[in-house]
């Protein structure tokens, strides 16, 4: 379970709960530079920290295990799972309002508003970034109520300009975050909220459209960003599990 900006694997406790009571073994491992204290400075080295670090830590773990997993990616951690699954390290991957490919034009105007603070930061590619609380709730915690959302910001901690930046600008020639969807062989699901607006639920259909046929897409009504937290959420990771059952031998 690889959790996204600004995050750690604490993230996915709702989740995490859910699949061990059905049997499942899960890992929620924190990305490089992301176990420390949200009160703590930046760790030196993250502000150019790129996505295929991440990704080379991840491939690093999963190779540990006696078999392929099931990789599960929110977010940034969608995308760090499409690159992992794209190089045969997956049975399967559930991607959860991910991050888009190299090659998916993702900047809408909600992008925008959301990052504005830290695009006009000269040098924003290079520095660790934090959204002020009014960003995040419109990036990420809309439908969240507000108990959640300050126990969410309050455990957020500083993320990679390099990997933000290999993201939103691959136009640029940054390479991070391309996917050869013909080596991305295993059943995929795709899941997006329609109110959305860190990763819009447009984009997030041209995903599942890179992938096509070989995924499914599920696009949910009056969800937002934090898919795995919102109430309703033991529904969707009830979907997962039947999608699982139907898709993984």
């Amino acid at each position: 379970m690889i959790h996204g900006m600004w995050g750690g694997g604490w993230y996915w406790d709702k989740f995490k709960g859910y699949f061990e009571n059905k049997g499942y073994n899960c890992i929620a491992p924190n990305l490089r530079h992301h176990n420390i204290r949200p009160s703590d400075p930046p760790p030196n080295g993250l502000g150019t920290t790129s996505l295929l670090d991440y990704a080379e830590d991840l491939e690093l773990e999963i190779k540990k295990l006696d078999e392929k997993p099931i990789i599960m990616g929110h977010s940034m951690g969608g995308l760090l799972a499409q690159i992992l699954a794209s190089r045969g390290l997956a049975k399967a991957a559930v991607l959860i309002a991910p991050g888009s490919p190299a090659g998916i034009f993702s900047i809408t105007w909600s992008i925008l508003k959301i990052f504005s603070d830290v695009l006009f930061r000269w040098g924003f590619w290079k520095k660790p970034h934090k959204l002020s609380y009014e960003k995040a709730v419109y990036a990420m915690m809309e439908k969240l109520p507000e108990e959640e959302r300050r126990y969410i910001y309050e455990r957020s901690v500083w993320e990679s300009g390099r990997a933000a930046t290999e993201i939103g600008f691959w136009f640029l020639g940054f390479r991070a975050a391309q996917v050869n969807k013909s080596r991305l062989t295993c059943p995929l699901l795709i899941i997006s909220g329609s109110e959305d607006n860190i990763t819009p639920a447009r984009v997030v259909k041209k995903i599942a459209e890179k992938y096509t046929p070989s995924c499914t897409y599920l696009e949910l009504g009056g969800h937002a960003h934090s898919i795995i937290r919102e109430p309703g959420w033991e529904k969707i990771a009830a979907y997962i599990q039947i999608w699982l059952s139907e898709n993984v031998i």
